[in-house]
């Protein structure tokens, strides 16, 4: 089955085909010669998700998924959130970006969050949503030099090392984004 993964971000497209595996013929934006940056205005990542997916199927009538993460800091009354990749502005610097939660958070004990992840499928013009959650702790300073995003002031519970310090197979055994596209695996694969 071919299917298009509505992103150019090398990192992410690396991260899920290892996740789908060679069950799936996977194409990015790249491959399909869209090369503008699809808006991410909806107030919620539902709403991105969906965006995101509808304007790639509307543009090439192909099989279509997109996804979108937030990471939901208690502390910060939810935020990054939905607004997560351009948090600290709109160049989705991710160092930015980090500076300013470990700012915001300051000396605070509590520093519990969440990654979330929402994916929406567009397969034979009906729409499916696929969500996927992990718990963690945000760390005083980054750690590690994988992954992107926060991943490196992120642990997930049960674990002592930031998601940046995982090879990417560990990571993609609990992370946010690992948990939503097995269920879209798992769907997929009945279909």
């Amino acid at each position: 089955m071919t299917l298009v993964f509505a992103s150019n971000n090398e990192h992410k497209i690396k991260e899920i085909k290892s996740l789908l595996g060679n069950s799936f013929n996977l194409l990015s934006l790249y491959d399909i010669n869209i090369r503008e940056d699809i808006p991410e205005e909806e107030p919620q990542i539902e709403g991105n998700a969906l965006a995101k997916a509808r304007f790639v199927f509307n543009t090439s009538g192909l099989n279509v998924f997109a996804d979108d993460t937030g990471l939901e800091i208690a502390a910060l009354n939810g935020l990054p959130g939905v607004h997560s990749a351009r948090f600290a502005g709109e160049n989705k610097d991710s160092s930015a970006n980090i500076e300013k939660v470990l700012s915001l958070l300051g000396n605070t004990e509590k520093r519990h969050a969440r990654f979330r992840t929402v994916i929406a499928l567009i397969l034979e013009k009906k729409e499916y949503l696929f969500e996927g959650i992990v718990n963690g702790t945000i760390i005083r300073e980054k750690k590690g030099t994988e992954g992107f995003g926060y991943d490196p002031i992120f642990v997930p519970d049960g674990k002592i090392c930031t998601f940046a310090e995982m090879e990417l197979a560990e990571k993609n055994t609990v992370s946010h984004r690992a948990r939503a596209f097995e269920k879209l695996k798992e769907f997929l694969i009945q279909y």
